[in-house]
């Protein structure tokens, strides 16, 4: 990230689907059927209980969020930030926004999915205090695992 950059979390709008699910394409999905295409990115940016955010630098995206959110768990169901952008905590930062979202809302945990074979992005959230609680065999287009991860929230408005 350039120093005269200016990183902007914000609601993705319906125009950036396409753009989402690209990067989803080439930097989650490789490898895969590709599921998360323009409409159902878009589908998500309607659905009032899921958060779709975005984080843009010098106007373009350089990661984003998906996160539904439920009673009293969120699921982070899409995550990622453009290779080049990774390691300058734009990653921590969208995270740190979604986590507060849920706070505010009362949920309680977040669960995650991430592919077996993708261990840096297992580490990243490790280090936001994520643990892993499972494994889905096959999750993954039925050639890869899934590793489940969990984190508790503290401070959720609700008792």
């Amino acid at each position: 990230m350039k120093a005269d950059s200016t990183l902007r979390l914000r609601a993705a709008h319906r125009s950036e689907a396409a753009a989402i699910a690209s990067i989803s394409r080439l930097h989650v999905e490789h490898g895969l059927r590709w599921r998360w295409t323009p409409p159902r990115v878009r589908k998500q940016i309607d659905d009032p209980d899921t958060m779709t955010l975005v984080a843009s630098l010098d106007g373009k995206i350089a990661g984003f969020g998906i996160m539904h959110f439920g009673e009293l768990r969120a699921h982070l169901v899409l995550f990622a930030v453009e290779p080049r952008y990774r390691r300058t905590g734009i990653g921590g930062a969208l995270l740190k926004w979604l986590e507060a979202s849920c706070v505010t809302a009362g949920i309680q945990d977040i669960r995650l999915e991430v592919r077996a074979g993708n261990h840096q992005a297992q580490r990243f959230y490790r280090n936001r205090g994520f643990a892993t609680t499972g494994r889905i065999p096959g999750y993954y287009d039925r050639t890869e695992a899934a590793v489940i991860m969990e984190r508790r929230l503290a401070g959720s408005t609700r008792t």
